[in-house]
C-alpha cells in the first residue's frame, strides 16, 4: 500500500500575527506593495513565491516560520484544481 505523503502550506500563522499586531490584509498590501491577487493565494492556502514571503517577513520584521507552516496531506485551504474539460467524439 502506497501512502499519500503529500504536504500543504498553511498560513494561518500570519493571519494571527496581523491580528496581533492590529492590521489588516489592505494594511499588509499597503505595507509591503503586494497585489490582491496575492493575498488572496494567501488566504486559500496556494501556492505564493518565496519573494512576496520575504517581502513580508521584512516588513513584518519576522521569518518565515513566523508566517507559514507545513501541513501532512493535501492543504485543507487550498484551491481545488480544476477537472479538465472532456471533449465530445
Amino acid at each position: 500500500v502506497v501512502e499519500d505523503l503529500r504536504v500543504g502550506v498553511s498560513y494561518k500563522k500570519l493571519w494571527k500575527l496581523l491580528i496581533d499586531r492590529n492590521m489588516n490584509r489592505q494594511d499588509l498590501r499597503d505595507k509591503t506593495g503586494i497585489s490582491a491577487t496575492s493575498i488572496a493565494k494567501l488566504g486559500k492556502g496556494a501556492n505564493i513565491s518565496t519573494d512576496i514571503l520575504i517581502r513580508i517577513c521584512e516588513e513584518l520584521h519576522c521569518d518565515l516560520t513566523d508566517i507559514m507552516e507545513l501541513v501532512d496531506g493535501p492543504n485543507p485551504q487550498a484551491v481545488k484544481p480544476k477537472k479538465p474539460a472532456t471533449t465530445a467524439e
